[in-house]
């Protein structure tokens, strides 16, 4: 790649990061870093990935982007997940067995979503948002338990593939004086929501989660395989909720061109540099579906993987010699808006109707 559009992501990585390095407790004011998610957003937060971040840095990262399992529940009805009578059945497990740096450890359930919603959301984002978020966690988790893709571990810390996980010795170490302040929000969210998971067909559903969306989150079907419950839904956050919302690249013609011929070989840039970009198609929720570039079709993920953008909301502009991308929001948009469940919590929703819009048709049990 050429020098000048590796010094723009530099410059951008180094910009995003460095008020993440701060404890969490201040993070209300900071922007979310990058898939989590959620998956691997979930989670959860992403790759999905955006880049993971550190738990318990302040950072709600999108989990990244893990692939469904081939066979998906059948179309849903529409009821909003709310709490039932129905007992949490012996599917919820009371104990986890995390890959902990290449090793199984077997934990306690609630411990190891305090240490989850620790590494996914700020303290500061409030009590019912962090309730949504341990929801998300929990349900997650099962979710990825039944994939058994760890052999003797149903789960792992890495956001890249499951959803990221703090220590209790590392958040001692990250928050100081502000641990006990911390660790009680976070264990009367856990404990408000003990085994309470999200149901689809009777199994925990693929519980996605990203940072922030812009206007909209995005249709699974549109990075994965679509499921009824991840449809696009209207997410309320703006820019005076979210730093850092809007942001920018900027790319040399020769930089854009070579990143584009390192995937797609048969692109041809023979004509002039402002006749490089054709049509762009969007989907339902605004963001790209993909664009013609160079003569190919490049699916809008795929663009957002080769210029390391922060989401797939964006626009593309030739100007002055250079492709401008202007991006809204973090992550890959699929499932919990972070960002969005602070605000509706704000606005006076508690967790069971965060849930209810973000996973619509899904049955909250437990």
């Amino acid at each position: 790649m050429k020098k000048t559009i590796l010094t723009a992501y530099a410059m951008l990585a180094i910009a995003a990061a460095l008020p993440w390095l701060l404890p969490m407790d201040g993070a209300a004011d900071m922007p979310a870093a990058a898939p989590a998610a959620a998956v691997s957003e979930a989670l959860s937060g992403e790759y999905g990935t955006d880049t993971p971040s550190t738990a318990g840095d302040g950072t709600p990262p999108p989990a990244e982007e893990t692939a469904l399992p081939e066979t998906v529940p059948a179309a849903a009805g529409v009821p909003a997940p709310e709490p039932t009578d129905t007992p949490a059945r012996e599917y919820e497990p009371r104990e986890i067995c995390v890959l902990i740096g290449g090793e199984p450890v077997t934990m306690d359930m609630q411990d190891y979503i305090v240490g989850v919603t620790a590494a996914e959301m700020p303290v500061s984002f409030g009590a019912e948002a962090l309730k949504a978020q341990t929801v998300a966690a929990r349900t997650y988790a099962m979710y990825c338990a039944d994939m058994h893709k760890h052999g003797e571990a149903q789960v792992c810390t890495d956001s890249g593939c499951c959803q990221a996980w703090s220590s209790d010795e590392f958040l001692r170490s990250n928050w100081g004086e502000r641990y006990e302040e911390n660790m009680r929000a976070l264990r009367e969210a856990a404990d408000a929501t003990a085994g309470q998971y999200l149901s689809y067909g009777g199994k925990a559903v693929f519980a996605a989660f990203h940072s922030s969306s812009a206007g909209a989150t995005e249709d699974c079907a549109q990075v994965w395989s679509g499921v009824p419950y991840l449809t696009s839904v209207s997410s309320p956050e703006t820019a005076s909720d979210v730093p850092d919302y809007v942001t920018e690249l900027r790319c040399a013609a020769i930089d854009f061109r070579d990143t584009i011929l390192s995937r797609y070989p048969s692109a041809d840039f023979s004509v002039g540099e402002g006749e490089w970009i054709g049509g762009v198609e969007r989907d339902a929720s605004g963001r790209v579906a993909g664009a013609r570039l160079g003569g190919v079709y490049i699916r809008g993920t795929e663009l957002r993987s080769l210029f390391s953008l922060r989401s797939t909301a964006f626009t593309l502009e030739y100007e002055d010699g250079q492709f401008v991308f202007t991006v809204t929001g973090f992550g890959h948009g699929v499932g919990m808006s972070q960002y969005g469940a602070k605000v509706m919590a704000r606005d006076g929703a508690d967790y069971t109707e965060i849930l209810a819009h973000y996973y619509p048709g899904t049955e909250l049990l437990g």
